[in-house]
Order: structure tokens, then sequence, then C-alpha cells
């Protein structure tokens, strides 16, 4: 694949924005000075990432109820924590439960839909900060959505070797409200995204990293007059390594994070056929598909599934989990050629298959699902929570009063968004840049697997998972808006120009928006204001 520049970049960390020979002139004498370098190159990630953290962080308490689905979470984030798999709770525990009342489940166990690390998250910090503290309930869903910003900071400077491209990533991805809310909401779907992003960094790292071992293999075979005609195999791949393990784990959360797995190999084996024609072998295509590829399969896939049994541990070693004793309870036991295999792996089958038959047949109606068509265009947002109250009611001084958390993106950003993957699509066929193919596989591998779930009740809020690449997409378009140095002055500065409005307007719409994120209480009017479609009512 061919690298067309999509901005202009003087080294590998940093690309000023510079139009013109004055400002180029006054670039170089004031602010291009080794101090100043130093401090652009670390302190924009670390403000992108403190701003993410005040955003996610602030007031995270609020309100103290479970909102959503944490009723859910959030209880069996807890019984996990103290029995090792989820437990079962009273009728209408919720408000007992947020009343400080957190001891009331039993060991009795209850069936849960996804697998159990979310969940150990989730208890972690309620372990930290106690139960009864709805601070607790949420605070590492938004410590991984904080992490989240700066990986997409770091990632976009690998991508485009720009700072400025990168900063611009990470401020957007720091202000929307899609990805505030779901950091703000004691659910899982916020870790899938974390750990997805993390296996996608280290696809990226392990593209330059096997492709230098690539070339150093080959160049030494021909220098010792052999002719690598297939191609090296390349077993020492630490980075795909680790991007098979974080995928088990992000498989652990829920099961989307096997798609990640099975698109970011694909995409593995693809580069390596592109590296295999770089180095000019003659049998470029099988000696990928029939050398690398197998090896390729062996340190990624088995590794992700010993990841994924590996969250289940606290299930694996309780006595009264779910489906624990079923095998012998329920006279299941495998016989034949698989009577050897342990008990508890028999067991654990048996909860995959139930989880997947009960999975495949939700198609339970609710207001809020969504088509996933309409996910990039923020269509129909999950309503997180809604309060109504009138004149005297909890402080509310207007006539009525609405306290809501959507998680509804910032539509300037989601929209813009939308168009730059449309755009970055057509860019691909047209100029094959490995970039553009690398962020286009994360945005396919969070989403293009719903649209077979179209029949089931799935949510908007599910495309937190892909977030961050259509993030990184937008700002691929946004460097092809600001140009390249050497593009004519009055161009570079349209293109500055554009790109400053368009920046100053997303920050804008999230401030407006930020108390519909937040769950704060306003007049009615003012939640009105906010629903510019029928659909996000």
């Amino acid at each position: 694949m061919t690298s067309a520049p999509l901005t202009a970049a003087p080294a590998a960390h940093v690309a000023p924005v510079r139009v013109g020979s004055r400002l180029d002139d006054w670039w170089a004498r004031v602010l291009r000075t080794p101090t100043r370098m130093r401090l652009w190159y670390w302190g924009a990630p670390i403000g992108v990432t403190l701003l993410a953290a005040i955003l996610r962080l602030w007031n995270l308490g609020q309100p103290h109820a479970l909102v959503f689905d944490e009723t859910f979470y959030v209880k069996d984030a807890w019984s996990t924590w103290n029995l090792g798999y989820e437990g079962s709770w009273p009728d209408k525990a919720d408000a007992r439960f947020a009343a400080g009342e957190t001891q009331i489940f039993s060991s009795d166990p209850s069936f849960v839909a996804h697998p159990p690390l979310g969940k150990w998250l989730i208890g972690l910090g309620m372990a930290a900060t106690g139960a009864g503290n709805s601070f607790g309930w949420r605070v590492s869903t938004a410590i991984a959505g904080t992490i989240a910003v700066l990986l997409v900071f770091l990632i976009a400077r690998m991508l485009f070797r720009s700072t400025m491209l990168a900063t611009i990533a990470g401020f957007l991805f720091a202000i929307d409200g899609h990805a505030i809310v779901m950091s703000r909401v004691a659910l899982l779907d916020n870790f899938v995204m974390f750990f997805a992003l993390l296996a996608f960094c280290c696809v990226l790292r392990d593209r330059k990293w096997s492709a230098d071992r690539l070339a150093a293999r080959v160049a030494a075979e021909r220098s010792a007059g052999r002719d690598p005609a297939w191609g090296p195999v390349l077993w020492w791949r630490p980075w795909l390594i680790a991007a098979g393990i974080l995928c088990g784990l992000c498989a652990g959360v829920k099961w989307t994070g096997f798609y990640f797995l099975a698109f970011f190999a694909v995409y593995t084996v693809v580069v390596d056929a592109v590296a295999r024609r770089r180095e000019k072998l003659p049998f470029h295509i099988s000696g990928a598909l029939l050398k690398q590829a197998p090896a390729t399969f062996v340190l990624m896939v088995p590794l992700a599934f010993v990841a994924y049994v590996a969250t289940w541990a606290g299930w694996i070693f309780s006595r009264d989990g779910y489906y624990r004793n079923w095998a012998a309870a329920a006279h299941g036991q495998w016989t034949g050629a698989l009577a050897w295999v342990p008990a508890w792996i028999q067991n654990l089958w048996h909860y995959q298959t139930e989880m997947y038959n009960y999975s495949i047949n939700l198609h339970t109606p609710h207001p809020y699902q969504s088509n996933p068509l309409t996910w990039t265009l923020m269509l129909r947002p999950t309503s997180m929570y809604y309060v109504g109250t009138t004149q005297g009611q909890s402080g509310c001084a207007s006539a009525s009063c609405s306290a809501a958390i959507t998680s509804l993106g910032n539509p300037l950003i989601w929209w813009a968004g939308t168009a730059a993957i449309l755009f970055l699509a057509y860019w691909l066929v047209r100029t094959r840049d490995w970039r553009i193919g690398l962020i286009l596989t994360g945005l396919a591998a969070g989403y293009l697997p719903w649209w077979l779930y179209m029949g089931r009740t799935i949510f908007t809020f599910y495309a937190i998972a892909f977030e961050p690449y259509l993030i990184l997409a937008l700002a691929a378009a946004i460097g092809m808006v600001l140009g390249r140095r050497s593009d004519p002055e009055p161009r570079r500065k349209r293109g500055i120009l554009w790109t400053g409005v368009f920046l100053a307007a997303c920050a804008v719409v999230s401030a407006f928006f930020w108390p519909i994120w937040t769950g704060q209480q306003v007049p009615f009017w003012f939640w009105q204001i906010h629903m510019w479609l029928p659909s996000w009512v």
C-alpha cells in the first residue's frame, strides 16, 4: 500500500501548521526552540488527557441511583467481587442498594448473558471506594475512558506523524458526548472499546516491527546466496501476541471482542503479503497465506482463547456458579472421545452455548432500540436516565424541570465523522494508503458485525466500541483539509480557517449539550431545545 501524505510532517513527532514565509519565520524564531518543542510534544497528550479526566470524573457520583443497565452490572459486579460469580438479588433491590444495603445478595447463582471481566473491573472501583459510593460504581469506566483518549492521541501521532493531528483527535474524543456518557455510567461497552483500542495499537506497532524483521531476514538470505522465494516465517512477534491476548480480554467483557480478533488477524495477513511484495518476493501472496498466516493464527488465536477463559477464573474456582455443576446435575457428561475433558470445561462450554442462545434470541422490544445503520448519524441515542420534576421539587426553580443522561454524541463530530468515513473508503480505493486501511479495519471490526443482528434488540450506545476509529477517520480527513506545507498560501489559510471554525463549533456544541450528558437538572424548556430531532426524544 502507498502512503499518500495526509498532512505535512517535518519530523516523526511534530507537524507544525505553517502558512506563508512570514509565519514560517515566526514559527522558527519563536516556537521551534528545543524547550518549546519538547513542551508541545509532551504537553499536548497531557493536556487532552487532563481535559478528558475532568469531563469524565467531575461529579461522577451524580445521580446517586442505578441508571439504565447499571441495575444489572453494578449489582452483578459487587456479588462477583464477593462470590467469584454473579449472585442473586431480591426484587426491587436498586433503591435499597443505592441507600447502602449492598450485602443483600444471596449465594444463589444467577444467569448472565456476558462474560465476567467487565464486572470484575467495575467491582474493583467499588472495592476501592465502598459499594455504596456511586462514584465507585463508575470510576473504573471513567478511568478506562480517560486512558482511551490518551491512546487515541498516541495512535494518531504514530499514524500521521503529527502532534497537531494527534491533538485534534484526542480533543475531539475527549469532548464528545457519547464518549463522555459511556465513561460516566457503569456499563460494559467502554471496556470493550478500551481493550480493542489497545489491541489496535499493538497491531499498528507490529506492522513496522514485523516488516523490519522480514526485510532483515530476506537480506540475510540473499547475502548468503540463498533464494528466499517464499519468504521466512516470523514466529517471534510480541506485538501480535499482545494483540491476541488483548482481544481475548476484550471478549472477556463482551463476545464482540472476538470480531476484533478476526478482523485484526485478517488485516495482519494482508499486511504481511504487502510486506513480502515490497521485498520483491515472487510468491508474496502464497507465502503470506501458506507460511505466515498459520503462524499468525497460532500467535493470536490460542492465546486469545486462553485469555478469555482466564476471565472466568472466579467462576471456575467457585463451587456454586451458574451451571458450575451442570454436567453432574443434569447427567450431561460428555461421552466417547470427549469423556476425558474435565467437568469444569464441559460446564463452561454449556454455559457459553446458553449465553449464545439467549443473545441471538433477544427480540424483546425496547423504546430506545435502534437500527445499526443509523448509529453513526446518532438518529436514536439511548436515554440512560430521565427524571422530570415540578417547581419546588428537588430544587426545581422553573414550572417544570428535567434531569437527563442521554448517550448522544456531539452531532457535529458524528455527522462529520460519517462523511469522513465515506470519503476515506473512496480514498483507500484510490491511494491504497495503509493508514486509512487500518483505521477502516478497526471501524469495521466494531461496527459491521452488528449489521448481522438488525432483528435483535440493540442500541446506539454499542457504537462506543468503534468510536475511536471514527475519530481517527475524522482526524485523517482534517489532515487533508489542512493540506501540505507545499500547498499555495491561500489554500493553506483556508484549510486552517475551516479547521479552526470546525473545532471551535464542536467545543461550543459540547458545552451546550453538557447538561444532558451529565444528569444536571435544567428547566424543561432547556432540555427541549436540545432535542433537535424527533427521534432523540
